[in-house]
């Protein structure tokens, strides 16, 4: 997959930096092994300050909902 080289430099990138040797992707699968990326909304996010305060308020709501196993969520609660 050939990619146009970008013709903006980037001040950050310097001369020096040397990516030859570079393998696109290569912690990809890791990374999305991993992670659980939410992106919330400026107003969501106004009224949770911390992303333990999301978990809490999303396992209420599931405990609510009834979709909430009792047995997986126990060791978080």
């Amino acid at each position: 997959m050939n990619q146009e080289l970008n013709s903006e430099t980037d001040p950050d990138m310097l001369d020096e930096y040397d990516f030859s040797n570079g393998v696109r992707g290569k912690y990809v699968d890791r990374f999305a092994k991993g992670s659980n990326v939410v992106v919330l909304d400026p107003d969501v996010a106004q009224v949770f300050p911390d992303s333990e305060s999301v978990n809490q308020a999303l396992r209420a709501l599931a405990e609510i909902d009834g979709k909430q196993n009792k047995n997986v969520w126990t060791i978080y609660t």
